[in-house]
C-alpha cells in the first residue's frame, strides 16, 4: 500500500475524476434514458400482462357462472318437459280407461238388451205353448164331454204331467 501512495499523482487524479464525470454525463444523456425507457416499457408490459390475466380470470369466472346458469336452466327445462310428459301419459291413461269404461258400458247395455229381447221371446214362446196346451186341453175336455168335475180335473192333471216345459 505504501507503493500506491508513493505513485499517487494529484493531477492524474483530477483528470481521471473529470473524465469519469464526463463519461457519467454522457451515459446519463445518451444511454441512461433509453435504459430507463426500456425498463419502464418492460414494467408497463408486465402491468398490462397482469391486468390481462386478471381480466381473463374475471371473464373465466363470468363464463363459469354463465355455464352454471345455463345448466340450471337446462335442468329446469328438462324437469318441465318430464312433468309435461308425465301429465300427457297420465291423461292418455285416463282417457284410455274412460274409453274402455264407455265401451264396456255399451257392451253391457247391448248384452242386457239382447238378454231382455231373448227373455221376451222366450216368454212369448211360453205363452204360445200355454195357449196351445189350453186349447188342446179344452178340445180334450169337449171331446170327452165329461160329466163330473172330478173327471175334468183328473184329465187336466194328466195332460199337465205329459207336458214338459222348456
Amino acid at each position: 500500500m505504501e507503493a500506491l501512495l508513493e505513485d499517487f499523482s494529484p493531477g492524474l487524479f483530477i483528470i481521471s475524476t473529470i473524465l469519469l464525470l464526463i463519461l457519467i454525463a454522457l451515459m446519463v444523456k445518451f444511454a441512461w434514458k433509453p435504459i430507463l425507457n426500456s425498463l419502464e416499457e418492460r414494467e408497463s408490459g408486465i402491468q398490462d400482462a397482469l391486468a390481462a390475466a386478471e381480466n381473463a380470470r374475471k371473464e373465466m369466472q363470468n363464463l363459469q357462472a354463465d355455464n352454471e346458469r345455463l345448466v340450471k336452466e337446462a335442468r329446469a327445462e328438462r324437469d318441465v318437459m318430464m312433468k309435461d310428459a308425465r301429465d300427457i301419459r297420465d291423461k292418455m291413461i285416463a282417457d284410455a280407461k274412460e274409453d274402455a269404461k264407455e265401451v264396456t258400458t255399451k257392451l253391457i247395455e247391448n248384452a242386457q238388451a239382447s238378454i231382455q229381447q231373448e227373455k221376451q221371446a222366450a216368454l212369448a214362446e211360453l205363452k204360445k205353448n200355454v195357449a196351445e196346451l189350453s186349447i188342446g186341453i179344452a178340445e180334450s175336455v169337449i171331446k170327452r164331454e165329461l160329466s163330473s168335475k172330478k173327471e175334468q180335473l183328473k184329465l187336466v192333471e194328466e195332460t199337465l204331467k205329459d207336458v214338459t216345459l222348456n
